[in-house]
């Protein structure tokens, strides 16, 4: 059963009107500063409130039933004012009064519903040492510091022995350590450096023993790594496909940094996730992700197989692989373009050919590559000339 259907918020922040329908996976696109990440964050706070809420009593945070001091603990300092005495929302179909849902939700919790990932990991680790929560201002954003702290709950328990932590035998399938070896690590090993007083996470070359610390790693591997423990806690070792009650994960922006090649590796996690039965949430300015939603939007629609799918993803023929591709053609998908005016409006169709130009060019993300391919033919037209 989905964590969501459907959220429906008007006058919440930069949010004048989002109404989104939520499927197996949901990508909400657009410039920044449209609301997509407060839409998310949202999202988990009508999910999570009983969890969030504990969160803070176990760290001494009080807010003392004012709600515009939690929603500033919540969403990060200086943002009480978007929630005002006009916002309205609905979550699936039912209308909800969300200062009543903050101060009145049931105060106990039987874990989070939601699991976030959020744009700013790459501050989940300094110097190669995960960061827990009371690392963090009382300002800084609640999922950032969740997620910090889940990662730091992950290194000092479940990772505590391990080395190396990547690549690891039963942590993820052989086909994707594969990819993430030659794609992001380019034959590096992520361990654990224990020679100082702290345990510190650092890039190892197994053919000669260099040690490279978090500082000198590529931008794009110090966003992955705290992407990989995620996908760590959310794809255990043991034989289970989901951890604990999780439903829904949410990834914000997952090509952060990384080559297209990478992001194809990424993508095809999130099919994994799929197949496990979570539902995801991506938030991106990427259009490898729309161009991998409109493939398979359009498999489904003109019979596609499991062999179309690993053939686009560059995926081997095993069992494994082609049950991911298989399960990945049975899925929902729907995109939402947010825009500076306030609205979300329902671009899933993706087609190039609509009348509507937010759906046609992918809300901009074709539109430059469109026009470079225009400039040049007309120069090449006109030198022939």
């Amino acid at each position: 059963m989905s964590a969501l259907k459907s959220l429906s918020v008007k006058r919440f922040g930069p949010i004048d009107d989002a109404n989104v329908e939520f499927g197996d996976l949901t990508v909400l696109v657009g410039p920044q500063a449209t609301g997509k990440s407060l839409f998310l964050q949202l999202a988990k706070l009508l999910l999570d409130i009983g969890q969030i809420r504990r969160e803070f009593r176990r760290f001494n945070i009080e807010w003392h039933g004012d709600v515009k001091a939690f929603v500033e603990l919540y969403f990060g300092e200086g943002m009480e004012t978007v929630l005002t005495e006009h916002t309205t929302v609905r979550r699936d179909g039912k209308s909800i009064d969300l200062s009543r849902h903050i101060v009145r939700a049931q105060r106990r919790s039987s874990g989070s519903r939601m699991f976030y990932i959020p744009a700013q990991r790459v501050l989940t680790i300094r110097d190669g040492l995960t960061r827990p929560f009371t690392d963090y201002r009382t300002g800084d954003p609640f999922v950032v510091r969740e997620f910090s702290e889940q990662l730091h709950e992950l290194f000092q328990s479940e990772l505590a022995r391990a080395d190396p932590i990547f690549p690891r035998h039963g942590r993820l399938k052989e086909e994707y350590r594969r990819r993430i070896a030659e794609q992001i690590f380019g034959g590096f090993s992520l361990r654990v450096d224990r020679t100082g007083l702290q345990r510190r996470i650092v890039l190892a070359a197994d053919h000669n023993g260099t040690q490279l610390p978090f500082l000198v790693w590529s931008a794009g591997q110090r966003e992955f790594v705290p992407l990989l423990l995620g996908l760590y806690w959310l794809l255990p070792a043991a034989k289970v496909s989901r951890r604990n009650r999780l439903q829904c994960v949410v990834i914000e922006e997952p090509e952060m940094g990384l080559h297209p090649r990478a992001i194809n590796t990424i993508l095809v996690l999130v099919l994994e996730l799929l197949h496990r039965g979570y539902q995801v949430c991506l938030s991106t300015h990427s259009p490898h992700v729309l161009d991998l939603v409109w493939a398979l939007r359009i498999f489904q629609s003109r019979s596609g197989t499991p062999d179309d799918v690993l053939r686009l993803l560059g995926l081997r023929r095993t069992m494994g692989m082609k049950a991911v591709a298989e399960s990945s053609l049975c899925k929902r998908y729907r995109v939402y373009y947010f825009s500076h005016s306030g609205t979300a409006r329902d671009i899933s169709g993706l087609d190039p050919g609509s009348t509507e130009l937010d759906e046609a060019d992918w809300w901009g993300l074709t539109e430059f590559s469109g026009h470079v391919g225009d400039i040049v033919a007309e120069v090449i037209q006109r030198s022939r000339a």
